[in-house]
């Protein structure tokens, strides 16, 4: 057990400490305000305040943990080693900034309650978060920074018995649109026929017709090729099914079609499937009721998963509502136009309210990228996305984080627009 002491004991200070080293290093902590306790340890144990008690393991404490409410915080970055850093507090602290101020500022999304300009989709824009200003974007700091100072603790305290744990991965799959050109009502179907005519787009017309009367499979039907894959090497898959009404950023199959409704019903009886709420629920409690209750019904389950459709976030209101209706864990935290890890680790990890200050019981899972940012955002071919793919899970690889994909159905389809990506898939969850 390692043993804390410090000044004062916050709920934001027990937070940051435990998603440092339970869930990062797995080393049990405890806190103690009390100097003759804190002596008398045995174990490893540090010192979390602005002055140290001895020569004892000292980390000087930034303010951040102590307030309360949003402030705005002048940060200036600094270096530690080879690793970027921010709330520098001087020699006296055995290694140069707060490390746990940094970890909770970032992984709380601290930034996002602060005035800001959103996107067209009233997103917060990557471009004003402090990784990506300053580069870190895709690298998980927290977890590196934890590994950091493990190798200083384990040099204090040799005799420790540390435990260790392993690199894991989750394949998630959203389902934007379960099928390319079939069960979409009439009106839907004879107008896409129509409009392929007029664009001139005439293979695209002859694909659509051969897929309408059943000469060919649908393109973006690769269910049962990703649960093979999910099967055969056992990879932890999570479908995300879109079964809101039709609108103009919602264009799945009516969830009403029972050919709809029987893919999402063989594809739960194979592997986890959760919701993908759709663009108008991220601020409307209601819309997203009705869509979780639809899908239970449909799989005669409770739905515990979420991932926003179009990453739709608005901290904290839309985990408030997820919390809501009980969802236990989200998967939406990250960025449309770039990749790496928004909340600066690969751990997964409890949502801090900082509206009540309280941790929630919403565990976020961070994805470190998405297939349509490599292709459509940063332009990347098919073997630059790869390439990019692995170096992100080389990252996580050091730190034994928890390495999350988000692809689409239509990713394995193998048309002219994703080209090589059924390889890229492959390649991604089984090397």
């Amino acid at each position: 057990m390692l043993l804390v002491y410090t000044h004062k004991i916050t709920p934001r200070l027990n937070y940051i400490f435990k998603h440092y080293f339970v869930r990062i290093l797995q080393i049990p902590v405890t806190f103690t305000t009390r100097v003759d306790e804190f002596v008398a340890h045995n174990g490893p144990k540090i010192t979390y305040s602005k002055m140290p008690l001895g020569s004892e393991f000292f980390i000087r404490s930034h303010d951040l943990l102590f307030d309360q409410g949003i402030n705005d915080i002048d940060i200036h970055i600094s270096q530690w080693d080879d690793i970027l850093c921010f709330f520098p507090v001087g020699e006296i602290s055995s290694i140069p900034f707060d490390i746990f101020a940094a970890g909770f500022y970032l992984i709380s999304r601290y930034e996002e309650y602060l005035p800001h300009v959103q996107d067209i989709h009233e997103r917060f824009p990557a471009e004003e978060s402090l990784a990506v200003k300053n580069g870190f974007i895709e690298k998980p700091v927290i977890d590196i920074w934890a590994y950091k100072f493990l190798k200083l603790l384990k040099e204090k305290f040799p005799n420790y018995d540390y435990e260790h744990r392993e690199f894991n991965l989750i394949s998630t799959i959203d389902i934007d649109v379960a099928f390319a050109y079939k069960h979409k009502g009439i009106v839907r179907t004879v107008g896409g026929l129509i409009n392929d005519i007029l664009q001139l787009r005439f293979l695209n017309f002859w694909h659509r017709f051969l897929t309408i009367f059943d000469f060919k499979t649908d393109p973006f039907d690769t269910f049962k090729e990703l649960l093979s894959i999910k099967n055969e090497y056992n990879i932890n898959t999570i479908f995300f099914f879109l079964i809101g009404d039709y609108t103009t950023f919602d264009k799945n199959i009516s969830s009403s079609n029972n050919k709809f409704k029987s893919v999402i019903k063989s594809v739960a009886d194979y592997a986890k499937v959760g919701l993908h709420p759709s663009y108008f629920t991220f601020k409307n409690m209601e819309k997203l009721k009705k869509e979780k209750l639809r899908l239970e019904t449909i799989v005669n389950t409770p739905i515990t998963f979420s991932r926003q459709h179009y990453l739709r976030l608005s901290i904290p209101e839309t985990y408030q509502n997820l919390i809501d209706l009980d969802i236990n864990e989200d998967y939406t935290m990250g960025y449309a136009k770039v990749v790496g890890f928004r909340a600066s680790t690969c751990t997964p990890f409890y949502f801090y309210d900082l509206d009540f200050e309280i941790q929630t019981p919403l565990k976020i899972f961070s994805f470190a990228f998405m297939d349509v940012t490599l292709k459509d955002y940063m332009n990347l071919s098919p073997e630059q996305s790869l390439q990019k793919i692995l170096e992100l899970k080389a990252t996580v690889k050091e730190v034994n984080g928890t390495f999350i994909t988000l692809f689409h159905n239509e990713t394995l389809s193998e048309n002219e627009v994703w080209k090589g990506w059924r390889t890229i898939y492959k390649t991604t969850v089984l090397d």
